[in-house]
């Protein structure tokens, strides 16, 4: 007992030695009306509780780097039930780590407490993985258990300086990313961190510095063990980034791709597969740059339509009928899909719709083309038809002939249906009538 606490004493000694450096806004660049109103209402409210309060990590990081953040996280003193105490709007959540989600008018701010050192006391997995840790301490531990240099950055709207604890302002500005502490060590913690170094170097065109790059062949294994749901939302991350495509390549040149999407390192090596998947990435891209509308179930549709491809074409070739094969082809995929991410059952959902109209669009006659295009996800599914179009796999006569069907006055719809050429359907005589006539027949004799 005494020799925990000695431990315990030990390490957090060890990072009290470390005082932050204070950066003022003329060095920083950071102007406080670039901070969101809910960010600095949340910091302001806390300090007048009588807490610290800072705008930490990822915020500040981008709002250094020139890029507009996307969210914005609040590091205090106060403890989870001090800080539901202070807002009426705030919900305490998390098992592993324990936040308060603050609400601001339209925003939702992330509210964490100062975390201790990790010591022999921390409950981790048989690889080291951090699984529950909510034991509080000081600005400086906090500082030291975050992953890189340029994430432990605490901003003061009040005040308008940095504190930079680990040199992360200048890493920034050389554009390097580096992490606190021995780089093998944090990826036992949380193998997640692999993921990040990867989508940071992309998003901000960093380096990784030589001590954080150079474990990561070696422990990508370490990715298994983290809980799908967990995966699932880092994947989102990274893929939304506005950075995919550099992503996608970084990933590749880690060797991190292999059994993170599984089967999408085959895609990657297939020309058509690897073309249709980066196009789909650069539009996803574009879109997140230009700020509009992304759909995880559309672009987790693209990443893995190959695959229910040759799936489906085995089950057709085994004697199963097309539709029913390419239910039963998309079903499997997702299955060995959910071993590794906990897509969501709405995502699923969203992804299944958009992969059963794709043979649809190939019926251009009778009433088929008009049902299809009232159908609620024939636009996402059109998308994807054009996507198919622009890599090679589908004709692109097919998707701009769709386009204009779907915007065309009944007249013109009438005119634009293709003649059914195929070889007549035998109608299929009613049972009753069968019957009937059965009864009827007579033998050769004339007897009945």
């Amino acid at each position: 007992m005494i020799r925990k606490l000695l431990r315990r004493v030990f390490l957090r000694g060890e990072s009290a030695k470390r005082q932050a450096e204070r950066i003022p806004a003329s060095r920083h660049g950071i102007r406080r009306e670039q901070v969101s109103t809910g960010a600095r209402r949340t910091c302001e409210a806390l300090q007048k509780g009588g807490f610290k309060a800072y705008v930490v990590g990822g915020a500040v990081r981008d709002l250094i780097a020139g890029i507009p953040p996307k969210d914005y996280d609040i590091a205090t003193d106060a403890t989870p039930e001090q800080v539901r105490g202070l807002f009426r709007r705030s919900r305490i959540i998390g098992r592993r780590f324990q936040i308060v989600h603050v609400m601001q008018g339209p925003e939702t701010l992330e509210v964490s407490t100062f975390r201790a050192a990790h010591d022999e006391d921390t409950l981790k997995d048989e690889h080291g993985r951090v699984l529950r840790d909510n034991v509080w301490g000081s600005i400086e531990e906090d500082a030291a258990r975050r992953d890189f240099t340029m994430n432990a950055l605490y901003y003061d709207p009040t005040e308008e300086v940095v504190l930079d604890f680990h040199h992360g302002v200048d890493d920034i500005q050389r554009k390097t990313l580096r992490m606190i502490g021995d780089p093998r060590a944090r990826y036992r913690e949380d193998p997640v961190r692999m993921l990040r170094a990867v989508r940071l170097s992309a998003k901000l065109d960093l380096r990784l510095d030589p001590k954080v790059q150079a474990p990561i062949c070696d422990m990508a294994d370490l990715i298994d063990n983290v809980p799908a749901a967990r995966l699932f939302d880092e994947m989102l991350k990274l893929l939304f980034s506005g950075h995919a495509v550099a992503c996608v390549k970084r990933l590749r040149e880690e060797g991190l791709h292999h059994g993170l999407l599984p089967l999408l390192d085959v895609i990657l090596e297939q020309p058509l597969g690897e073309k249709f998947v980066m196009l789909s990435l650069a539009n996803t891209d574009a879109r997140v740059r230009a700020d509009k509308g992304v759909s995880p179930g559309f672009l987790f549709a693209t990443l893995l339509w190959h695959e229910v491809l040759t799936c489906w074409e085995k089950r057709q070739q085994a004697g199963e009928l097309p539709m029913p094969a390419m239910f039963a082809a998309m079903d499997e995929v997702l299955d060995q899909q959910g071993e590794k991410l906990a897509i969501t059952k709405r995502v699923a959902a969203d992804i299944k719709d958009i992969w059963a109209l794709q043979p649809r669009f190939d019926k251009r006659s009778g009433r088929m083309p008009a049902r299809l295009v009232e159908q609620p996800r024939f636009r996402a599914a059109w998308d994807f038809l054009v996507l198919r179009a622009q890599s090679g796999e589908a004709p692109q006569e097919l998707a701009d002939w769709w386009d204009e069907f779907a915007h065309a006055s009944h007249e013109r719809r009438e005119t634009m249906l293709v003649a059914d050429s195929g070889p007549k359907k035998r109608r299929r005589r009613s049972r009753g009538r069968s019957s009937r006539a059965d009864e009827t027949k007579v033998s050769p004799d004339g007897t009945p």
